[in-house]
């Protein structure tokens, strides 16, 4: 019997996503590892690999095609041996449910390809009064008033979905409920003015950007703290590395060290390594930082985990390897998921200073400028020096002021006597 081919989940948060283009026709044979199509996920564009061997008998959604949900059959295989023209025509062989008697332990992470394989029958989970519906069909309840316990999920496993809670009606005790944050606005009819312009259709990157920073704006009451900092102590120590490091092909960037600068900045002050969670506050006893790259389909953070404890030469080979997956749109989720404090750096487009919008959960974020020559006090008489600003973005709800001063006044003080940063 023919085998389908379903739209996987690319990321935890992915419930839907655009087949953006065929890398395989119907008749193709194809193998375990071969990749047939391109996906745009909520984050970046991903490759999507064949898991079994066969040849592919009908292509049931066409390339370009948005919003396919997650479990939505894209193609059918035949399986090896069997007659295309005859699999064409045969019924579609689904792997029967699971029946589950104990919790389920906590998915581990799987490669993408393995997202191809048959997903089982739909059938809700037994999670006692526990309601298993998506973090945005959840939000989306909530805005809307929506009573989730009345509701049939459609997602894998019964799992509701946003398409699930869009049309139904809001409980009764919804009047008189508190207003909720609004998500970003739609705005669906521009005025032209009769100027000359052209309309491109947002992908799902950007469109997942423009909701994500609307609600941290909207939802994190954020807190700046800016500080001039003298940058020749560590353009020395720059170019003295680079000259040791010649002979094994690494070149460090400013920007190498201004990660593990913040990376330990972030070990110094515990209290700015955090998240907000309502009720809770977690503190993290690891420096993942997350470093803003601007990719064709958008802004994406690959992360360099522990930067803390990797030397500046490490870091530098691992942001080269991310930079260039990201332009490529090939990075994994598990290399953009994640992170404990966001870097951005405008600074080689001659930006002077600018704040940074916060990555929600992450509670702060770190804007870098240009290093330029500026009037400086140094010793007691007017100089001139290398000066950049360096302003952070803090969540007030998890990190008081003085406690992210104390970050700024860690980070500088790292920058201008950088031989912390490798000892």
């Amino acid at each position: 019997m023919p085998t389908p081919i379903k739209m996987p989940a690319l990321s935890p948060t992915m419930e839907e996503g655009t087949l953006a283009r065929w890398l395989v026709k119907e008749g193709d044979t194809v193998s375990s590892g071969d990749i047939m199509a391109e996906i745009e996920t909520d984050k970046a564009t991903m490759e999507f690999e064949a898991v079994d061997e066969g040849v592919i008998v009908s292509i049931d959604v066409a390339e370009g095609t948005e919003g396919v949900q997650v479990g939505t059959v894209i193609a059918t295989l035949a399986e090896e041996g069997e007659d295309p023209a005859e699999a064409k025509a045969a019924p579609v062989k689904e792997p029967q449910a699971e029946t589950k008697t104990e919790k389920a332990e906590p998915a581990k992470a799987a490669p993408a390809a393995a997202a191809a394989a048959p997903a089982p029958t739909k059938t809700p989970e037994p999670k006692g009064d526990r309601i298993v519906a998506s973090p945005l069909a959840k939000r989306i309840a909530e805005q809307n008033g929506v009573d989730l316990t009345g509701i049939t999920g459609s997602g894998p496993n019964g799992r509701i979905v946003k398409a699930d809670v869009e049309g139904a009606k809001p409980a009764a005790s919804a009047v008189t409920a508190p207003a909720a944050t609004p998500s970003a606005p739609v705005q669906t009819d521009l005025p032209d003015f009769d100027i000359p312009h052209e309309d491109d259709k947002l992908n799902n990157v950007r469109k997942v950007i423009a909701r994500r920073l609307t609600e941290a704006k909207q939802t994190i009451p954020h807190i700046y703290l800016t500080v001039d900092v003298r940058l020749d102590a560590l353009l020395d120590l720059r170019k003295q590395l680079n000259a040791s490091l010649e002979a094994q092909d690494i070149k460090l960037s400013v920007n190498d060290l201004l990660i593990k600068a913040l990376a330990k900045s972030l070990a110094m002050v515990p209290q700015c390594n955090v998240s907000f969670g309502g009720d809770i506050l977690r503190t993290y006893t690891r420096q993942d930082i997350s470093v803003a790259v601007a990719a064709p389909s958008g802004l994406i953070t690959p992360i360099v985990k522990d930067a803390g404890n990797k030397t500046v030469s490490q870091i530098s080979t691992e942001m080269k390897e991310l930079a260039g997956k990201a332009r490529d749109g090939k990075l994994q989720p598990h290399e953009y998921q994640g992170g404990t404090a966001s870097l951005s750096n405008l600074g080689m487009f001659g930006t002077k200073q600018f704040d940074a919008v916060i990555n929600p959960p992450q509670a702060m974020i770190l804007a870098v400028g240009a290093g330029e020559q500026r009037p400086y006090i140094v010793d007691g008489a007017l100089s001139v020096a290398t000066v950049m600003s360096a302003t952070g973005s803090f969540d007030h709800r998890a990190i008081d002021g003085v406690d992210g001063a104390k970050l700024m006044a860690a980070f500088k003080g790292l920058v201008e006597s950088p031989f912390g940063l490798v000892a």
